[in-house]
């Protein structure tokens, strides 16, 4: 680690102060005259205007306005962070930082790294303080587009699932008092883009943004706290808020708030590869992760249990999950999901009569498969300890919790003390009905993945353009981290074939589509979700999808544009696995091979075939030589994909 130039100045430093990233492109000027407000520049050209940011506080008054400089403090960051289960296994951080210090026992901490900044507050009162709101405002010297994911309103304003498609209108077009979920990215001009979202949110509610008057910008809103809630919702699953408090958060007085965080990038390839939130989040905290075992996983409910070709009734019982654990064992998966149903959704310690857990677990031990199990999150929060306990203890290696859908300050404390808990009994997290990610995988570990993504399961409900969707996420839902798609449709229709099916569901696009997103799209745990029995026709395609590893040494983003395709290069050891995704266009990228090593490389490719336009499972396998000269045109179909497999 290296920290440099630490300088600390006095109250009578000079107005605006300036941040500079370390290599000089962006930069941040703060004014205090006499509220903070704060803008930024790229090579010289301001990308956000000025805009206010403020805490207000229910004693302790509005920090960031009628403010005091006591001193301001700058140091400059330079170290690599070891990240085990993580798109590359060391991760720089390189940042110059400036923390102002006010009047009042606050600071506000700016840092700027080569690919965005962030800001937070920082208090050091002896008392607990509540917190009444908070100001974050982003504005823009020009009306550019933006991509505008609208929260799914449902019983209460801030009840939402996180999972929207991208709206991509004109600033003057959205919405006015409508919901937008972060990251959303903003398109700056001149190919620059501009992804706000928040990192290391605890004991404290997520942000949401709104348009601002003026429909130059965004501002952050946050879900006050609940004060009435009655059981209900899916299954009586959740706590529906009935009235909500006057306040955002009651919280500890000296602590650090969450970091505001806009990510730039001069080309969209820049957005694939950012680690913002992973570096801004709190360290680990588990000492030893040697436990924490990332990898596929079979998945049971989107496939609605229809295996075929059995002797036995299919369904939620066991004999049903030991053919899922034969097939898992058969194809190297490292785990089988028991969804929504092994135990009655109100009590998780009552399992039903067709399912007998402990010879399940005994027959997943012996073929070397692990068994996660799925959870309601309000029956798991009110017997949390014993649930957890028990079922560590008969040999279950994690938990899919589902339908928190939202992210005040209760159900954040419930991300972090069940995320602690499970690290006690050395169990792995899957949170669906969750929010994004705000760098909680850094700080535990053991939370694999998130959904507050519209994945595949939605084309089981919804016929939208959901390829269009596919090549926006990687640019900005995944800057915040891995998400839970759930590909491995083996069922895969074009434009024209599409329907929405429940039970035996299909997928928009191709083949190769599916199969590229185990390369483009991060998550540690990632599922196969088609059935058993369609995946033994397909060895193929099961061969490919567990082969790609979920945790990479190396990440390179080669190339694409948001909403049109997207192309990653993921390393795992000295092999290369490459994937490539395109809307409905037919389309063909030049790949640009440079990042391979020396010496000539087999590639195993897939691509789409001759007719995928036509049938969507169409796609061809060979194996050609490459090597780091070489550049290759990758040709995809209307909603195609390509994927590659490269060692020597």
């Amino acid at each position: 680690m290296a920290v440099v130039g630490c300088v600390s100045l006095s109250a009578k430093s000079p107005q605006p102060l300036e941040l500079t990233s370390p290599d000089g492109r962006l930069s941040v000027m703060v004014d205090v005259a006499p509220d903070v407000t704060w803008q930024m520049s790229l090579q010289n050209r301001i990308i956000m205007a000025k805009a206010p940011l403020a805490l207000s506080l229910e004693k302790e008054g509005i920090l960031g306005k009628d403010a005091v400089i006591k001193g301001v403090e700058r140091f400059s960051m330079n170290e690599k962070i070891v990240s085990p289960v993580y798109k590359k296994s060391t991760v720089d951080n390189l940042y110059n930082q400036m923390t102002v210090r006010f009047a009042g026992n606050y600071a506000i901490e700016f840092r700027a790294f080569n690919t965005g900044v962030a800001y937070r507050f920082v208090t050091s009162f002896k008392k607990p303080v509540t917190v009444l709101n908070e100001q974050a405002s982003f504005v823009f010297p020009t009306h550019q587009k933006a991509f505008v994911p609208y929260i799914d309103t449902k019983f209460d304003r801030y009840a939402t699932s996180f999972e929207s498609l991208y709206h991509h209108i004109p600033l003057s077009d959205v919405k006015p008092d409508s919901l937008i979920i972060t990251p959303m990215l903003v398109d700056l001009g001149l190919g620059q883009k501009a992804v706000i979202t928040e990192a290391d949110l605890e004991d404290y509610p997520g942000m949401f943004l709104t348009i601002n008057n003026n429909k130059d910008g965004f501002n952050g809103e946050y879900a006050t706290v609940p004060v009435e809630q009655e059981r209900g919702g899916y299954n009586n699953l959740q706590l529906l808020v009935n009235k909500r408090g006057s306040y955002i958060a009651k919280t500890k007085g000296t602590r650090t708030y969450p970091w505001r965080v806009v990510a730039i990038s001069e080309n969209d390839a820049e957005l694939l590869n950012n680690d913002l939130v992973y570096l801004l989040a709190a360290p680990s905290r588990i000492a030893d992760v040697s436990w924490i075992k990332p990898g596929k996983v079979a998945w049971d409910w989107w496939n609605d249990w229809n295996i075929s070709g059995v002797d036995f009734r299919a369904g939620v019982n066991t004999e049903t999950y030991n053919y899922y654990i034969d097939f898992a064992a058969q194809s190297g998966i490292e785990y089988v999901i028991m969804d929504e149903g092994w135990a009655y959704s109100d009590n998780l310690m009552n399992i039903v009569p067709s399912i007998d857990l402990k010879a399940i677990l005994a027959h997943a031990q012996q073929k070397g498969v692990g068994i996660i199990l799925w959870a309601g999150w309000l029956p798991l929060d009110q017997d949390m300890e014993n649930v957890f306990r028990t079922y560590s203890q008969m040999g279950v290696k994690g938990f899919k919790i589902d339908f928190m859908d939202r992210d005040d300050q209760q159900v954040v404390n419930f991300y972090y003390r069940s995320a602690e808990l499970a690290a006690k009994y050395k169990l792995m997290l899957d949170f669906h009905g969750a929010y994004k990610p705000t760098g909680l995988q850094r700080t535990w570990p053991n939370c694999m993945t998130n959904e507050g993504v519209k994945g595949l399961e939605n084309q089981k409900w919804y016929n939208d353009d959901y390829p269009f969707y596919d090549v926006s996420i990687p640019y900005i839902r995944m800057l915040a981290g891995p998400m839970d798609y759930t590909p491995g449709a083996m069922r895969n229709a074009n434009k024209g074939n599409f329907r929405p099916i429940h039970s035996t569901p299909m997928s928009q696009g191709t083949r190769c589509h599916q199969l590229a997103m185990y390369v483009v799209y991060e998550s540690p745990l990632s599922m196969l979700c088609d059935n058993p029995s369609v995946y033994k026709k397909e060895p193929e395609s099961v061969a490919l999808m567990a082969s790609i590893p979920t945790v990479f040494d190396e990440t390179v983003a080669l190339g694409g544009n948001v909403g049109e395709s997207v192309v990653i290069a993921r390393r795992k050891g000295d092999t290369w696995y490459v994937g490539a995704l395109t809307n409905w266009d037919a389309r063909t990228m030049t790949l640009d091979l440079s990042f391979l090593g020396d010496g000539e490389f087999k590639a195993e490719v897939f691509r789409d075939g001759i007719n995928a336009d036509r049938e969507g499972s169409d796609y061809k396998r060979e194996v050609i030589t490459v090597s780091r000269s070489q550049k290759l045109d990758i040709q995809m179909a209307p909603g195609g994909g390509w994927v590659a497999v490269i060692k020597k």
